[in-house]
């Protein structure tokens, strides 16, 4: 996949990097990224000499037919395992026994701490679940990185790509080991959690909001019905208007004064 997939993304899009001598030649390591296109699964590890392991959900895998065979075998090649969502306690311990296996293994793990794509650019809190827990459970060193642009490439709505240049942006290892054994701690999963956003962001550039991506998009979903049944509303009352207008009838002539009456 690396061939086959990295080395025309590289020849095309051309992304620039820095920060790559952070990321270790050999052992484990955790790689935390933001999160604004479905193509960071991809940019990130086509600039890494070592192969990258992302979670993916399961639907990806496990899709019926031709189409999604080859969808399942397009995700394996490329590193991603497969994580049943149907449970948001079941995914999150999902994401870590996966993520615990690739660290024992001495690879690469990858993860999106927000949970979810951006649904605007902006940086969201990152969930406390799973990137706290697989670096305390193993100690390996988290590595912030800094997707940058790569929205723009192919916003949604859009089915071909634009050539521009984005950016990955590699920052120094996090040690967390003064806290191993205290994954069960929130207190300290938040903490961490926290301070490896906080490095994500001074990377990125990005504006920071306080709260999750996925309440952030219903939020934006919400506001989008509203906006369209407002303006359905509007259309409706001026269509009554001209009804009630056309009921009324033309206006009556004035009558004609006559002499004598």
């Amino acid at each position: 996949m690396k061939v086959v997939l990295g080395g025309p993304l590289k020849a095309v899009f051309r992304p620039w990097v820095e920060g790559l001598e952070n990321v270790p030649a050999e052992g484990p390591a955790i790689l935390a990224s933001n999160h604004l296109s479905f193509s960071d699964s991809f940019f990130l590890p086509a600039v890494l000499d070592r192969k990258v392991t992302f979670i993916a959900k399961a639907e990806y895998f496990t899709t019926p037919g031709v189409k999604g065979r080859l969808t399942a075998a397009f995700f394996k090649g490329v590193g991603q395992l497969p994580v049943d969502r149907s449970g948001a306690r079941g995914a999150g311990e999902a994401a870590v026994r996966s993520g615990i296996e690739v660290i024992e293994r001495g690879e690469l793990f990858g993860i999106y701490p927000e949970g979810t794509r951006s649904p605007d650019g902006r940086l969201y809190r990152g969930k406390p679940g799973g990137l706290a827990r697989v670096a305390l459970a193993t100690g390996a060193p988290v590595i912030p990185v800094a997707m940058i642009d790569t929205e723009k490439i192919q916003p949604p709505g859009k089915i071909v790509p634009k050539l521009m240049r984005p950016g990955i942006r590699i920052g120094r290892p996090l040690d967390f080991r003064r806290y191993q054994g205290m994954e069960h701690d929130r207190f300290v999963l938040r903490a961490v959690t926290d301070e490896v956003m906080y490095e994500i962001m001074k990377l990125s550039g990005q504006e920071y909001v306080d709260i999750y991506a996925t309440v952030a998009k219903r939020q934006i979903a919400e506001a989008a019905k509203a906006e369209k049944e407002a303006e359905k509303a509007a259309k409706a009352a001026k269509t009554a208007r001209a009804q009630a207008g056309k009921q009324a009838g033309p206006d009556q002539p004035e009558q004609d004064d006559r002499d004598g009456r």
